[in-house]
């Protein structure tokens, strides 16, 4: 038996790219997830990037830590063995592109299990004007309003690397899960959570919102300029410096900053009588980020950023992706682990989180049948 903080906890994946990834947290915390496949295989499975041998990068890091259920051909056969694992599950997350969905029926199956916990992703919920609606990661970031919080003021909006969105909207049925789980075990009641991919990511736009709520109190009128990625607070932004970039603030001390440019002889104005006046501020936040822009202009951001460390400035030296691999912070917690893709191993995200007493835990994508996950490996009938 896994070791984990969820372990004995049993769940059934029948997700789809929308909400994969809340069902390898769970996993990685040491929970029992199954997550069936037609015997033609999982369409996930199809996904890039992939291996020189054809093998799914992407599908051995979000469906690991599950046991992949190939399910008997025969329709009948297939919803019967569903029927038998929905009856001895504790959670069960679904999305309605999930193909085996229309073998189940989930309603039937919480009556069946009274305890039973459902988690149905959708990419808008189950009322509104759009919730016959679908939305790829972009789209769904769209309108959400993810997209226009990226790039910069002078630029158009940008794509966030890979699948951001349903990386979010995956956390938030994680996070559902458990929430209605620990009901569940108290209550002994289990309830259906439904969470639109479209509100997760709208919740996640504090910048955005704090923007929209006091950008005119903040004297920047009615009509929002266009923001890219900088904070609403307009005192952080990545800067570009000498072969890279960096993300600077000011915050959380303006003077402390202060200090340091007119050390480096590169304050400009700033120490102008008109910056010190309260109503001024916002002009001082415009003008200090400038002067900072054009001090970094000239820096290298490695230096740069354990220079600022040092300072107590949180400083960010921005990352290539192609760096990632050599990061000494990743290195020296041993972050890196390694998935089995086909016949190759490859390295790939590890822990984001440790546990002292119930570690996190990966294991690969394993084949199954519905016997053992039934008989062998613990799902006894629920009394």
């Amino acid at each position: 038996m896994v070791e984990g903080a969820l372990r004995g906890v049993r769940v059934i994946d029948l997700t789809d790219e929308r909400a994969i990834y809340g069902p390898k947290l769970i996993a990685d915390l040491g929970a029992d997830v199954v997550r069936p496949e037609p015997r033609e295989g999982d369409p996930l499975r199809l996904r890039g990037p992939r291996t020189s041998a054809g093998e799914s990068l992407w599908f051995a890091f979000f469906a690991s830590g599950r046991r992949m259920l190939q399910l008997d051909p025969a329709p009948d056969s297939a919803r019967a063995d569903l029927e038998r694992l929905l009856n001895r599950a504790d959670i069960v997350l679904t999305c309605a592109g999930n193909p085996l969905l229309e073998l189940v029926d989930i309603a039937a199956a919480r009556k069946q299990n009274p305890a039973l916990v459902h988690v149905d992703v959708s990419s808008f919920g189950d009322d509104g004007p759009w919730r016959d609606y679908l939305a790829p990661d972009l789209v769904a970031g769209a309108l959400g309003g993810q997209v226009a919080t990226t790039g910069t003021p002078d630029t158009t909006p940008l794509k966030t690397f890979g699948e951001l969105n349903f990386m979010v909207s995956g956390i938030y049925a994680a996070i559902a899960a458990l929430a209605a789980l620990a009901h569940a075990r108290s209550s002994g009641e289990g309830q259906r959570v439904s969470v639109p991919v479209h509100a997760c990511i709208a919740s996640c736009l504090e910048q955005v919102l704090m923007l929209n709520w006091y950008g005119e109190a903040m004297g920047r009128g009615r009509i929002l300029p266009r923001q890219g990625g900088t904070h609403w607070s307009m005192a952080f932004t990545v800067m570009p410096a000498q072969g890279g970039a960096i993300m600077a603030t000011p915050l959380p001390d303006f003077d402390a900053q202060l200090a340091w440019l007119v050390e480096e002889d590169a304050h400009q104005d700033l120490l102008d009588e008109k910056y010190s006046k309260p109503e001024n501020l916002p002009l001082y936040i415009g003008r200090l980020m400038q002067v900072m822009r054009d001090w970094i202009a000239d820096q290298d951001p490695e230096v740069l950023f354990h220079r600022a460390q040092e300072r107590h400035a949180p400083y960010g030296w921005v990352q290539p992706i192609e760096r990632l691999g050599d990061n000494p912070q990743l290195e020296a917690r041993g972050w890196w682990t390694p998935y089995q893709v086909g016949d190759d191993t490859v390295t790939g995200p590890g822990a984001p989180y440790n546990l002292s007493a119930t570690p996190w835990v990966h294991r690969d994508p394993a084949p199954v049948t519905a016997a053992a996950v039934l008989a062998d490996l613990g799902w006894e009938a629920r009394s």
